[in-house]
């Protein structure tokens, strides 16, 4: 799903350098920054930017807007998202950050 979503991220890339797009690719994981507010808001902030149906939303929205930004962006979470799965970092459970979907980290 990673390398799909690399592969139709290239094709609406919106003419941004390679080096822009790798940034973008790590900017959902700033959402942890909600775990200082506690681990219930850091939580629910790091699973709105690492769920894969709110980035299929949003890709499928920009898409039948005809919004090249939108595509490209749920493009992005979607990619980055997968990228979480493939790497073990799973959603997270209200009751810490190591405490996934997944199982526990």
């Amino acid at each position: 799903m990673t390398l799909a979503s690399l592969y139709f991220l290239s094709l609406h890339n919106l003419g941004l350098p390679v080096w822009i797009w790798f940034l973008l690719f790590f900017a959902p994981d700033i959402s942890m920054l909600g775990y200082l507010s506690g681990n219930k808001v850091g939580a629910i902030s790091y699973n709105i930017f690492h769920h894969k149906g709110v980035a299929l939303a949003i890709a499928f929205a920009g898409y039948f807007m005809n919004n090249e930004i939108l595509l490209a962006g749920g493009t992005l979470l979607f990619a980055h998202s997968s990228f979480d799965r493939v790497m073990g970092y799973g959603l997270k459970h209200f009751s810490g950050f190591k405490h996934t979907h997944l199982g526990n980290l």
